[in-house]
């Protein structure tokens, strides 16, 4: 039966921007698909390659659209930056930050102090829609004087209302031509941030699944550290995308309320059978 892997789902990473809501409207279904998995005992974590919003803000953002989340059911490339480099550096360490307040708050709840100079042990670049020259002439120095270059995700792209503008890939670019040194980059699809979900789950992968809206993070992502990945079809990735691209997920739904459904029956059969082998024992 298609899809009959779902049953052996123990928990989740779900990608939010694409999957739960779309910009700032919510995706039918999606509260309802996490009460789902509440119900049948799933553990997930909610994860966004987004460091713009803190986690208390993504909560808040969630909770506007009728979708409920606590804190620890969230995880933003920004916490995950700020808990790599606190497992590499030691608190006080000073770092140069282009990025906005997410990755800002995420650090200096760790102890890091953001300078404003290139006497600086890191350089972390997110997306920064208030980005300057300066900031960039401050962050290649730095990089060139040592520091070493840490990128919080490797999104090319963000989508607004207005259509597609640069992501924070595009920021590291420009850095990254300017100095020739390329950021160790931490969100999806890297394994980083993906491997601190499953640590944060106390997941194993062959039980995991990513539900995700991008072949290029969350799909690659979940390939690499051997998780079954879901596509849905209400973010980035269209039919035409999907049908041209070398990399194909396991799973594909049109949106998160058809994979509550087929989930939802899957789990009825199984009960179904469970309690007939149980009958005849």
């Amino acid at each position: 039966m298609p899809g009959t892997e779902l049953t052996q789902l123990r928990s989740l990473i779900i990608d939010m921007d694409g999957v739960l809501y779309r910009l700032n409207t919510p995706v039918a279904g999606a509260a309802e698909f996490l009460q789902f998995l509440r119900q049948a005992g799933k553990r997930f974590l909610l994860v966004t390659n987004n460091s713009t919003l803190t986690v208390a803000q993504y909560v808040a953002k969630l909770a506007g659209m009728g979708i409920a989340a606590g804190e620890d059911d969230i995880l933003t490339s920004a916490e995950a930056t700020a808990q790599y480099l606190a497992s590499v550096a030691p608190p006080g360490t000073r770092v140069y930050v282009i990025g906005e307040h997410g990755i800002r708050v995420a650090l200096e709840k760790r102890g890091f102090v953001l300078a404003d100079d290139t006497d600086v042990a890191y350089v972390v670049a997110a997306l920064d829609r208030q980005l300057t020259y300066d900031k960039l002439k401050t962050a290649a120095l730095a990089i060139r004087a040592g520091a070493r270059f840490i990128g919080t995700n490797p999104d090319r792209t963000l989508p607004t209302e207005a259509g597609l503008i640069p992501g924070a890939r595009a920021i590291q670019a420009a850095l990254e031509v300017a100095t020739g040194t390329p950021p160790l980059i931490i969100g999806k699809p890297e394994p980083a941030m993906l491997q601190l979900a499953l640590q944060k789950l106390r997941a194993e992968p062959e039980t995991t699944a990513i539900i995700g809206d991008g072949l290029e993070t969350d799909i690659p992502g979940g390939h690499r550290l051997g998780l079954t990945t879901i596509l849905v079809l209400t973010g980035v990735t269209t039919p035409e995308q999907l049908a041209r691209s070398a990399l194909q997920p396991d799973l594909v739904y049109p949106d998160i309320a058809t994979l509550h459904r087929a989930w939802a029956s899957l789990e009825a059969v199984h009960s179904q059978m469970r309690g007939k082998k149980r009958s005849a024992q």
